[in-house]
């Protein structure tokens, strides 16, 4: 009795796991001869609105098809652990949420053509890890973000076509042969498909690796439509990807100061590549490991070039290995490789009586300032293609001190005792007093890189060694810079030289068994650097400029003064030369008397030429100039 009741439990559990099919889709279950199937679910009804949710938990296989559907919301498909095939196609579409495919651990196959998608969230790609096929044909797409590459690498089968993509990020390609650095090859299983037709694609350097990749006979990456065309520049409108020639897009090539660098212990180094490309490439440091290197710096003096230094300060054996320069811009990339080698340690000894730390190292090419001291330092260099390196160390009996230089772009560092002017030294004894020895301590010359230290010793011997001690002004850190120099007591000058323009220094006069407290200092101030030479230079060349412009029209402006004098000083003409240069002569003409000649010669006469004038003026009218006639030997008669 126990055991049919058990039955019919069993069998009533059966009956409500039975999986119930939506009502505005069909389920279908594609069985096998050993009791296995898998379950596909096809829902394509117009007037469905949303996702289905009462999806059997078994199915394989989801169509969602012409439907009013507007969004996918999040985790839809959440229960379906088995789906592996989900197409949600030609429908209205337009939202997609982060998590919309959460929990899809075995989905493979992955369809949205055909809707009005515009942004699509590549991160919730992360969520199918086995996706190999993810097709947006059909959407309204206008770009893909540089963050969506890391979710595409793995994907086989990508359909972009028909979308209104103009350009690609630029790295995309890189995530497949030849651009990832793996050989090209022959094998179909390692093909990538690609459909990218139908967008209106703007031909630069950014698509400048797809332009190429359509160019290549044998590559991984199959196009869909080997035809894609260029919508834009107007230059290449129309025009095919595989005739497309681009330009001012040149792959970057990369050249660094040096292959192989030796360097001491605790040196700094400096390491710089060059590299050349266009658009220009971006420059960015390595170690073998990978690890970025950020204590660099880097410039483009002009278009298409860019360098970069790099600074390794102290280094230690650890710091010994590979440095990978990395150049890039949207055309490619390229790398060059320095390799750095750590040797030698430092170690060296000072005797106890010497009072200035700040004494320059002696070794085999520099004698030693001060023989009597018994000072032996040891100094070891070491000098490579766009490198300098130096090592110094020191130490002090009883007790040990060290320190580096901090490399040969600046002046060496020198250990202090404590705060101040102090100077290292372990002498107790009695010392004299500096400054009442050493007098008139001044500056009597100062430029912008240098200065003049003048001084007067009266207790001391001329042969009397001192140290010149100087350093900018109120540095007295770990990390301050003091420079020396070596004299005597009776040269009574020397030149600072190597200083930096603007900048306050304080000086100390160090004599030998001197207090260190006691040494005389002073502080000066340098000039500042307003490059007066190349003033002065441009002044003269816009002077004489102005002078060249300037002098013809001071000299045409004197010639037209001088013509107006000289025409205003000439006498006015006499009668005769206007009489000359009048160009109308008024004259007369009269009957001449009658003779007895049967045949006269001349019927008329001339009148003077004043006469002539007087009549003309007098006449008022052709009327009042008329002549009459009253007998033979009558006169001409006027009317004024």
């Amino acid at each position: 009795m126990r055991q049919i009741l058990w039955s019919l439990v069993l069998i009533c559990c059966c009956n409500m796991a039975r999986p119930f099919c939506p009502s505005q889709c069909t389920c279908v279950f594609h069985g096998r001869s050993d009791g296995t199937g898998t379950r596909s679910v096809l829902c394509n009804d117009p007037d469905m609105s949303d996702i289905p949710v009462n999806v059997p938990v078994d199915t394989v296989k989801l169509r969602v098809e012409k439907t009013a559907v507007r969004r996918v919301p999040t985790e839809a498909f959440y229960y379906l652990t088995d789906l592996r095939y989900l197409w949600i196609t030609y429908n209205s579409i337009t939202s997609v949420d982060t998590g919309s495919f959460y929990n899809l651990k075995v989905l493979h196959e992955l369809r949205l053509d055909g809707n009005v998608i515009s942004v699509f969230p590549w991160e919730s790609l992360k969520e199918m890890p086995l996706l190999r096929t993810l097709d947006l044909h059909n959407n309204r797409l206008a770009s893909i973000p540089a963050e969506a590459i890391p979710y595409l690498m793995k994907i086989t089968y990508l359909d972009l076509s028909s979308n209104k993509l103009a350009t690609l990020p630029s790295d995309l390609m890189n995530i497949w042969p030849p651009f990832n650095g793996e050989p090209v090859t022959s094998n179909t299983s390692q093909k990538v498909v690609l459909g990218l037709q139908d967008n209106p694609w703007f031909c630069d350097c950014k698509i400048s690796k797809l332009i190429e990749i359509s160019k290549m006979a044998v590559t991984p990456v199959v196009l869909m439509d080997l035809f894609l065309t260029c919508s834009a520049p107007e230059n290449l409108s129309g025009v095919l990807f595989q005739r497309a020639e681009l330009d001012n897009c040149v792959k970057p090539s990369v050249m660094t100061s040096a292959t192989k660098i030796t360097s001491p212990l605790g040196s700094n180094v400096l390491l710089r590549c060059d590299a050349t490309g266009y658009p220009t490439p971006t420059l960015s440091w390595a170690r073998s490991d990978g690890s970025l290197v950020n204590n660099t710096v880097q410039e483009s003096p002009g278009d298409g070039i860019r360098w970069s230094i790099m600074s390794l300060h102290g280094i230690l054996h650890k710091d010994a290995g590979n440095y990978s320069c990395k150049a890039k811009n949207d055309a490619g990339a390229a790398d060059a490789t320095i390799s750095l080698s750590v040797v030698g340690t430092m170690s060296t000894t000072i005797s106890p009586p010497m009072s200035g730390a700040g004494t320059g190292p002696t070794g085999p090419d520099w004698p030693d300032p001060n023989p009597n001291t018994g000072t032996g330092v040891t100094v070891s260099t070491s000098s490579v293609p766009m490198v300098q390196t130096t090592a110094v160390a020191l130490s002090v009996k009883p007790k040990t001190i060290s320190g580096d230089q901090r490399g040969s772009l600046k002046p060496a560092k020198i250990q202090q005792g404590g705060g101040g002017r102090k100077f290292v030294s372990d002498e107790k004894s009695k010392k004299s007093d500096a400054s009442k020895l050493v007098k008139d301590l001044e500056i009597v010359e100062e430029t912008s890189d240098s200065a003049v230290l003048v001084w007067t010793a009266e207790g001391l011997p001329k042969n009397s060694p001192l140290t010149i001690v100087y350093s900018p002004y109120g540095e007295d850190g770990e990390d301050d810079y003091k420079r020396t120099l070596e004299t005597t007591a009776g040269s009574g000058k020397i030149l600072l030289e190597e200083l930096s323009s603007g900048i306050r220094y304080s000086v100390c006069l160090v004599a030998k068994g001197s207090a260190a407290a006691k040494d005389p200092c002073i502080d000066f101030y340098t000039l500042d650097n307003v490059e007066d030479g190349e003033q002065s230079q441009f002044f003269i060349i816009i002077s004489g400029i102005a002078c060249a412009l300037a002098l013809p029209l001071i000299g045409l402006l004197l010639y037209k003064i001088l013509a107006l004098y000289c025409k205003a000083s000439e006498a006015a003409p006499d009668e005769e030369e206007l009489e000359k240069e009048s160009y109308v002569k008024f004259e007369t003409i009269t009957m001449k008397q009658r003779t007895t000649n049967p045949h006269p010669t001349e019927l008329w006469a001339r009148r003077p030429t004043h006469e002539s004038e007087r009549l003309l003026l007098c006449s008022r009218s052709s009327i009042d100039s008329q002549m009459t006639y009253k007998s033979d030997s009558s006169r001409s008669e006027y009317l004024c």
